[in-house]
């Protein structure tokens, strides 16, 4: 089928989809003006009418789906802080600026239900508690981890009980940080940002602030879609910050999604980026997304989402309870800039985790460009912080094999296998399911001290025969100290590098094996669950289930 001439790699049916999104946004944009211009009284009866509606159209069903108790409180809370007061929390509020200006929001929580007024962190004479980041993913905020209607399946509360002192951050533009030292929020310099900018500055100078208000040397890092791309990109443009993040875990982790499931959004995949600042402009995107939460009843505005998913990922939402979406997908949306999903678009129609590519050419001349301009990917292989990756089958937007290319080889990857993207946050069954690879994974290198591990490892590499000491790259490259698997291949690289090759007990050390003695990674506390362990090769990856 032949494509059409000068909008670029797009063929005539993809053009028609184009179109038809044009429309739609055509009339949403007109819908949203007028709705400006309206009295409160108005929205009102808009809302009511969709109320009426829903009740009309439910009655039929033998359990209609109505907001309860619990979830109504979480739907209408104003805040980070009321949605945490509403589960008997006391969350702090911190402001960190950027080297480039951008005024961020992060919210801490350090301490356990009782005992508020107790000085963590704080100095000698603190409480001292490992610290856990956590950071969203597209188009959220901070709010998304605790908008849930049970504490027992929120993540930072239990992380909270367990002793940690939970920080969670937010991006540059959304609803905590939409502020600038140089920019105002109503310009195009101030939206003129990327995955980029959130690699060089977000996540390092959050991290940075932190650690420095902690007093702690490092942290530990969880993250979830987006927010695993921002570690994967900082970590491995920053290296020295790799020695201040003990362990990355990657909650439905994103790096090179595999494509969306629906023929309009991949139009605007292929398309140019001009096509796409011409539909959604250079500022916010889908900044629309408030007003129909203000019109519809939420049984509704929650049903819409779920079309919009299914449509746009063919994701099911069945692992979500219906009351759970009705209490989370109010905090779902916040404002990010168009340019940062036009990086993911770029990313996806390259099939390469790339920094943005300001110099995108279309049309005849993409074949002669790409032999003389090559956009600058992130170096993820160069990445030494432990990774471990817990994905879903189900989740459309992961290619596992694909991103484990991409890293380096001591990461472990975990998988649930029914779960879909959003399951990893709101999912009946995520603190059964998911929780206890997070608590694993901390439990095994949270606090620890990369360096320190490297000189344990070169002190016994003096008792091979003056065995040359390991460098930082080698050492990261052979996995973790708690890693059998690593520790025994430090031990026989150490070996490989002496000219004789004694036996390792003779000289009073074996490795310190965590989990397994095999080579394959052990499942640790969860080896019921359903999942996939990547076995560690010297030059690939092979999967083994459980």
């Amino acid at each position: 089928m032949a494509r059409v001439p000068l909008i670029g790699r797009l063929f005539w049916r993809e053009y028609l989809a184009l179109v038809g999104s044009f429309l739609f946004i055509l009339v949403e944009a007109f819908v949203r003006i007028i709705t400006l211009f309206l009295p409160q009284p108005v929205f009102n009866f808009f809302y009511n009418q969709s109320k009426k509606l829903f009740h009309f159209l439910s009655s039929s069903r033998k359990t209609p789906v109505r907001p309860k108790k619990r979830s109504t409180p979480l739907a209408s809370a104003q805040d980070f802080v009321d949605l945490c007061a509403h589960h008997g929390y006391y969350a702090e509020e911190h402001v960190v600026q950027t080297g480039d200006g951008y005024l961020l929001g992060l919210h801490r929580l350090g301490c356990k239900r009782g005992e508020e007024g107790t000085p963590v962190n704080a100095g000698e004479d603190s409480l001292q508690k490992k610290v856990v980041y956590l950071h969203h993913g597209l188009l959220m905020n901070s709010e998304v981890w605790i908008c849930i209607t049970e504490k027992e399946r929120c993540l930072p509360f239990q992380l909270v009980e367990k002793g940690y002192d939970v920080w969670l951050g937010n991006n540059r533009g959304n609803k905590y940080s939409k502020k600038s030292t140089k920019y105002a929020p109503n310009t195009n310099e101030f939206w003129n940002f990327s995955i980029d900018e959130f690699a060089f500055h977000d996540i390092p100078d959050s991290i940075e602030y932190i650690l420095e208000t902690t007093g702690q040397k490092s942290l530990s890092y969880i993250g979830f879609s987006q927010g695993t791309a921002q570690a994967f990109a900082t970590l491995s443009i920053h290296p020295t910050l790799n020695y201040k993040v003990d362990v990355f875990i990657a909650l439905a982790p994103a790096m090179a999604p595999a494509g969306l499931a629906n023929g309009i959004v991949d139009a605007f995949v292929k398309a140019s980026p001009q096509v796409i600042y011409l539909a959604f402009g250079r500022r916010s995107i889908l900044s629309s997304a408030t007003m129909w939460q203000q019109l519809l009843y939420p049984p509704i505005f929650t049903r819409l989402i779920d079309l919009s998913l299914t449509f746009l990922f063919n994701w099911t939402g069945k692992n979500i309870t219906p009351h759970q979406k009705l209490a989370a997908y109010p905090h779902l949306y916040s404002y990010t800039s168009t340019k940062s999903v036009v990086h993911w678009f770029q990313i996806i129609r390259t099939k390469s985790f790339q920094m943005f590519d300001d110099d995108v050419q279309v049309g005849l001349s993409i074949g002669a460009s790409d032999r003389y301009y090559k956009v600058a990917k992130f170096p993820t292989r160069n990445i030494k912080t432990p990774i471990v990756l817990v994905y879903g089958g189900s989740d459309s937007l992961v290619d596992i094999a694909v991103m484990l290319k991409e890293l380096p080889r001591h990461t472990q990857a975990f998988e649930i296998k029914h779960f879909e993207h959003l399951d990893f946050l709101w999912a009946q069954e995520v603190d059964k399911l998911v929780f206890p690879h997070v608590f694993a994974a901390l439990q095994e290198h949270s606090g620890r001290d990369h360096s320190k591990i490297l000189k344990h490892f070169n002190r016994k590499a003096n008792h091979f025969n003056g065995a040359p000491e390991l460098s930082e790259d080698e050492f990261s490259s052979y996995g973790t100290n708690n890693d059998s698997i690593g520790s025994s291949r430090k031990i026989e690289l150490i070996k490989k590098r002496s000219q004789t090759l004694p036996n390792i007990e003779d000289k009073g050390w074996t490795p310190q094996a965590s989990h397994t003695t095999s080579a394959t990674i052990s499942s640790s506390p969860v080896s019921s669950m359903s999942q996939k362990h990547m076995a560690k090769r010297d030059d690939d990856w092979s999967y083994t289930s459980t």
